[in-house]
């Protein structure tokens, strides 16, 4: 009877009720919870979403290994031509050596000398000067548009890649509650693999903003920088031009030669 007692008990637990749900969340535990395991199991609009950060994020790194050279190679340039500036006698010897460079201090020369071969010399040396300043000043800003080319996709980046997160984690949410409608049970080994897939979206939202920001508020100062350094080029060019129209305003004028009268 004891071993009869015993057997009936057993039968009974096994095919209990409650027996069955234990199967049921067993069987619908998810076998792969990491990033690439809930990526291939999300929802496809989460996906796009997710594909859409992941390039997101590597637009960003690109634009900061590129920008970066870019940006160590003009300002080498700039201070070695801050240096020739700084040595030069006049604008010809400025000319001489940074006439044919392509950088933004050669330019400030070329701009230099095309105004006052344009200038005559019976020219008041303040209006040739202003004109010099207004070229100059030009020249300084294309210098720092150019450099700030590329820093806008970093703004976007950081600006909408959390919101375009945040979407993709509503909407799987949204499934994941629709799910738990379905299946009728609000069991957490059933609800939290949904909910996981959800918050992976906003997790690489995080991932692609955070950097951007931080990268493009580097950008920021060091353009400031260089363009500091175009400052220093544009007034050391305006040093040399106001020297070489002292030097021309101080030398005496040519005599023209007397001519002898015809009783002579």
């Amino acid at each position: 009877m004891r071993w009869f007692g015993s057997r009936l008990t057993l039968a009974i637990l096994l095919t209990s009720p409650g027996a069955a749900p234990a199967q049921t969340v067993t069987a619908e535990l998810p076998r792969d919870l990491s990033p690439w395991g809930m990526y291939l199991t999300a929802d496809p609009l989460v996906k796009g979403v997710l594909i859409a950060l992941v390039t997101a994020s590597v637009i960003t790194w690109t634009v900061w290994l590129a920008k970066s050279f870019e940006l160590i190679a003009a300002e080498r340039r700039a201070r070695n031509a801050l240096k020739a500036l700084a040595a030069a006698r006049d604008i010809a010897d400025a000319a001489a050596q940074l006439g044919r460079n392509g950088s933004p201090a050669g330019r400030f020369v070329q701009a230099a000398v095309a105004e006052l071969r344009l200038s005559d010399a019976t020219m008041e040396r303040d209006g040739i000067k202003e004109r010099i300043a207004s070229r100059l000043e030009r020249i300084e800003a294309n210098g720092g548009r150019h450099m700030m080319r590329g820093t806008g996709v970093l703004a976007t980046i950081g600006a909408i890649a959390p919101f375009v997160g945040l979407f993709g984690t509503v909407w799987g949410i949204m499934n994941s509650f629709i799910g738990i409608s379905k299946s009728q049970t609000t069991n957490l080994a059933v609800v939290a693999p949904g909910i996981a897939e959800a918050l992976l979206a906003t997790a690489f939202g995080l991932a692609a903003a955070i950097p951007a920001v931080v990268i493009y508020n580097v950008f920021s100062r060091q353009i400031a920088g260089y363009r500091a350094l175009l400052g220093d080029a544009s007034a050391e060019v305006m040093r040399i031009v106001s020297r070489d129209l002292d030097r021309a305003a101080a030398r005496p004028p040519a005599r023209k030669p007397v001519a002898l009268s015809a009783a002579e």
